[in-house]
């Protein structure tokens, strides 16, 4: 909690990509991130930084020590453990940030650790993790490993040199991001398809290469490098260079689809994302080159080698700020997802409605080149018969249905702060309210919900009502509440005779006067998503067989790190 006098900004000192990238192209920077007082560790209100490695103990870097402060943190260090907890605790709380700028609020964690309730731990140094990162619901933990370079060498990694990954910007990001999207939709830690972990790991690398257009020096170098296209700007569209360096000899993943892979259903969950990835950062050049053609068009000489230094400016303030608007754009539209059972043709839909919400008029043409870019890469949303805008949003309930008075924003009692989550008796209150609303018979078939004890259904389930803020370009400022209900069925596989559990629900957008603006729904008594998912479940690695049921093996994200995924049992 800020004290009055507190400043707002703590700056502090990271790698900007990682320790690969030198000082002269950018690789040091120094970020702001939100105040707050802090223990050694460091250890403030959403993270605590293990400062430990295994059974090793080791002292927590104290950002709060005079001597520290006021040098914006430690200096970029590779072999100083204490700069790793502080780099993991930057770029955890930056992120965390963003997300909260973008949707309005405070966002809170998938998971209840008693051990540390209502905050993430972070691990810098946990050797058995190797050449991994991972979030584990589990624990409410996101552990980096860190593993002996090869033999040869690689890069600025020397023979048998040590990389870590939490100095990975990339990889850090791409962690905090799988824990922020868990306590946004629990449910999409639930492999129903092969698009769920597909969408996971291209939402996170969707969120890390953004990242690199907020490092100034960095985006300059880059966009000179390139002159000024930047399908050519390595250094922006790669991700996580040194691990990839030196564990296959090239990035991990990069957002430019050279080899126009289209969208498999069976794809591995890394390969479907980066389809996800090359798909909104391929909307995202056509939007800059817009943008920036005409002062390309003055500025640069038909000879010219290189371009000049003021264009080089004016083109890298163009990406940097689309790239936030882009970032914004991307996380907005996790409130406009169904609430469990994602494909990537829904997140296209997502996205469109959005960007309407705060856009009406789309003067540049956001949304025309994500639908473009999407259908370039087969990704098609099911039920729909144009790729139009009016066709892709989703749309109001179909029946007019009355308001939800008692959640009319007159009526809601805020924590102070409508960012903020509200007191206990409120959720409850609020949970307890929707709950009897969408009940009602004719409600809830507008929301797909049936009726318990049919076909195996069971009484539905308020997972979570929360506000939501937007400000767009113009100032325009969007109030709602985002609600999920979701709904489970137990059904028997007619192959196998195995139990399995489908659920259906619906995401619901709630305007300040309780009028019910979007419902996202998905039908629990679907034929079509029982069949889809009972079909995946019998091949699929993320499932096993086990007293009489299909058992989740663990959660989507985490298994996905597995190299031997396809034929893990």
């Amino acid at each position: 909690m800020r004290r009055p006098g507190d400043p707002t900004k703590r700056p502090l000192k990271i790698f900007t990509l990682d320790p690969e990238t030198s000082r002269v192209d950018g690789g040091i920077a120094t970020i702001e991130v939100p105040w707050e007082p802090l223990e050694a560790g460091p250890s403030g209100r959403l993270f605590i930084v293990d400062p430990n490695d295994g059974d090793t103990a080791l002292a927590g870097v104290d950002l709060d020590d005079p001597r520290i402060l006021i040098r914006g943190g430690l200096d970029p260090s590779v072999i100083d453990r204490r700069f790793h907890q502080q780099m993991v605790y930057a770029v955890s709380a930056r992120v965390y940030a963003q997300f909260q700028a973008a949707l309005g609020r405070v966002i809170a964690w998938g998971f209840d650790s008693p051990a540390h309730p209502g905050r993430l731990l972070l691990r810098p140094h946990v050797e058995a993790f190797g050449a991994d990162a991972a979030y584990e619901p589990e624990e409410g933990t996101v552990s980096f490993g860190y593993f002996p370079g090869p033999d040869t060498g690689a890069g600025r990694c020397p023979p048998k040199g040590r990389v870590y990954t939490c100095l990975s910007h990339d990889a850090i990001v791409h962690e905090m991001t799988h824990a922020l999207l868990d306590g946004l939709r629990s449910r999409f830690t639930v492999p129903t398809s092969g698009d769920v972990p597909g969408f996971h790991e291209g939402f996170a690398d969707l969120v890390a290469v953004f990242q690199h257009f907020t490092h100034r020096d960095v985006l300059v170098k880059e966009i000179a490098r390139a002159r000024g296209d930047l399908r050519d700007a390595q250094l922006l569209t790669g991700l996580a260079d040194q691990l990839g360096l030196t564990t296959r000899g090239r990035p991990l993943r990069c957002a430019i689809n050279t080899e126009k892979v289209r969208y498999r259903s069976e794809m591995e969950p890394h390969e479907m994302g980066s389809v996800l990835l090359s798909a909104v950062f391929a909307a995202f050049v056509r939007i800059y080159q817009r943008k920036t053609q005409r002062y390309v068009r003055l500025g640069v000489r038909p000879d010219a080698s290189y371009l000049p230094y003021e264009l080089v400016e004016i083109l890298a303030s163009q990406a940097e700020a689309l790239a936030e608007q882009f970032l914004r754009l991307c996380i907005r539209a996790v409130d406009y997802c169904p609430p469990l059972d994602m494909q990537l043709g829904e997140y296209l839909r997502a996205m469109i409605t959005a960007d309407r919400e705060l856009v009406p008029d789309d003067p540049w043409g956001y949304r025309d080149a994500l639908i473009e870019a999407f259908a370039e890469r087969g990704i098609y949303p099911d039920g729909v018969g144009q790729l139009s805008e009016d066709a892709l949003s989703w749309s109001p309930p179909t029946r007019s249905i009355e308001p939800i008075t008692a959640l009319h924003f007159s009526n809601l009692r805020f924590a102070g702060d409508p960012s903020l989550p509200a007191g206990p008796n409120e959720l409850i209150r609020q949970a307890e309210s929707l709950w009897d609303f969408v009940t009602r018979r004719h409600v809830a078939e507008e929301f797909g919900l049936a009726p318990p004890g049919v076909d195996g259904v069971e009484p539905c389930t308020i997972e979570s009502v929360r506000t939501a803020n937007r400000v767009g370009p113009d100032g325009q400022v969007l109030f709602d509440l985002v609600a999920e209900l979701t709904q489970r069925r137990k059904v028997l596989d007619p192959e196998t005779g195995l139990e399995s559990k489908i659920f259906g629900g619906a995401t619901l957008i709630i305007g300040p006067e309780g009028e019910i603006r979007y419902a996202i729904v998905k039908h629990a008594r679907s034929d079509a998503r029982l069949a889809r998912q009972l079909s995946y479940q019998r091949t699929s690695p993320w499932w096993t067989r086990a007293e009489g049921r299909y058992k989740m093996r663990g959660y989507a994200h985490r298994l996905a790190h597995e190299p031997d995924w396809r034929t893990s049992s």
